[in-house]
């Protein structure tokens, strides 16, 4: 299976230390140039261990295919959607809900960081997300507790 990935949910799953775990949930990871970009900038707190994640996975996209958008996601955003596209990849890892909400205008199949963390619990590589999602929480990355309670309830941890 193909993962194209968006900056925010792999910064989340970086934060918590679980961005390993893509490796043993897909075949192949995928960014496009702008995501990578977003990820490595000098003030990202965690763009050195990203970069060296993600050095192997970039790819080059020429976002000129037509999309349904509102304009309202960010070029990286844009570009992972194109990406999706061009590979025909299995799911689009996106966190940001205007995103996902135009990706699924668009057909594509969405996960977020904590539909990740779910999905390796239930592969038997993690006991409980809950230790995940409190990291995650701590953080400057924004999920709403609404989510958080669905996640958790979903792991049989709420």
């Amino acid at each position: 299976m193909i993962l194209v990935a968006d900056s925010s949910a792999l910064i989340a799953l970086s934060l918590c230390k679980a961005i390993h775990y893509l490796d043993l949930l897909f075949d192949e990871i995928m960014v496009p140039q702008a995501v990578f970009y977003e990820i490595t900038r000098e003030n990202k707190k965690e763009g050195l261990e990203l970069s060296d994640y993600l050095k192997d996975k970039i790819e080059t996209i020429d976002i000129g295919d037509y999309f349904i958008t509102d304009f309202s996601i960010h070029r990286g955003e844009f570009e992972a959607m194109a990406l999706y596209r061009k590979v025909s990849a299995d799911k689009l890892l996106v966190d940001d809900k205007r995103a996902r909400k135009i990706a699924r205008l668009n057909g594509f199949k969405t996960i977020g960081s904590l539909g990740i963390l779910l999905a390796a619990k239930n592969k038997g590589l993690i006991d409980k997300i809950k230790p995940y999602v409190e990291k995650i929480a701590q953080s400057n990355i924004y999920i709403k507790q609404e989510l958080i309670d669905y996640a958790l309830s979903l792991a049989g941890e709420k």
